[in-house]
């Protein structure tokens, strides 16, 4: 199957909420993380991406206009031990930080999430794990979801990628597209080429192609799998 443009395909739609991206350079060289969020309300889109602690967070641009910080402020990005780079859209990005830190898997930590309380969109809690160093790499990804709208009955699904071929990676996000209610993600995480671009012209051509309606924050991080220097790019619509 051929892999698709990231940008080609984020482009064709105008609300895939909030995605992750992880993959491996062209070159094979270095581990590549992404993490975009957007906003259709004025609450979600008063955030802005400030870095800490190795990883992200998300801040309001405006405090004076935060409504209501309960599933919109969190800890995206987390840089742990054992060269692990954990990537989430809420706060299973501490759930999965302490499963870990306890000797539990990625995916023993998740089964205790369920997706966000925002009915009636109930949106997927999406998640990812980073492994690069000592010249490997290794992903996973996964997405905590409601049954075709249903309260009352959650699906966890997960995906390994132990092996990552060069100049590939998998992007997963929360919604198919805009809507009311806003329809959840379905199926695996698209698989997306990685040919080429530094991390400068990644970090321009994934802004570039959200919504600029809807956009409001991205990240992007290269590592090297040699000596695991970390590259990173914050880009936030707002100031």
């Amino acid at each position: 199957m051929k892999l698709m443009d990231p940008c080609d395909y984020l482009a064709k739609n105008s609300y895939p909420g909030r995605g992750i991206l992880l993959g491996r350079s062209a070159d094979g060289q270095r581990a590549v993380i992404a993490y975009f969020i957007m906003g259709r309300s004025e609450n979600s889109r008063n955030r802005v991406f400030a870095p800490k602690d190795g990883g992200i967070v998300t801040e309001a641009a405006d405090p004076s206009k935060m409504t209501d910080p309960s599933l919109i402020i969190y800890a995206p990005v987390k840089a742990v031990e054992n060269n692990c780079t954990i990537v989430t859209n809420g706060n299973q990005t501490d759930t999965i930080e302490r499963g870990l830190a306890s000797g539990e898997t990625f995916e023993a930590a998740l089964r205790t999430q369920t997706f966000e309380p925002d009915g009636p969109n109930y949106t997927p809690r999406v998640s990812g794990l980073m492994e690069a160093g000592d010249g490997c790499i290794r992903y996973r990804l996964s997405i905590i979801k409601s049954d075709d709208g249903n309260p009352d009955s959650v699906q966890r699904y997960f995906f390994e990628y132990p092996e990552p071929r060069a100049g590939e990676g998998h992007l997963i996000h929360t919604y198919l597209g805009d809507g009311d209610p806003i329809p959840s993600f379905e199926g695996e995480p698209i698989r997306v080429c990685l040919c080429g671009a530094d991390i400068d012209q990644l970090a321009l051509a994934l802004w570039n192609a959200l919504d600029m309606q809807n956009r409001v924050s991205l990240f992007v991080r290269t590592i090297d799998l040699a000596d695991g220097h970390a590259d990173t790019r914050i880009i936030n619509q707002r100031s």
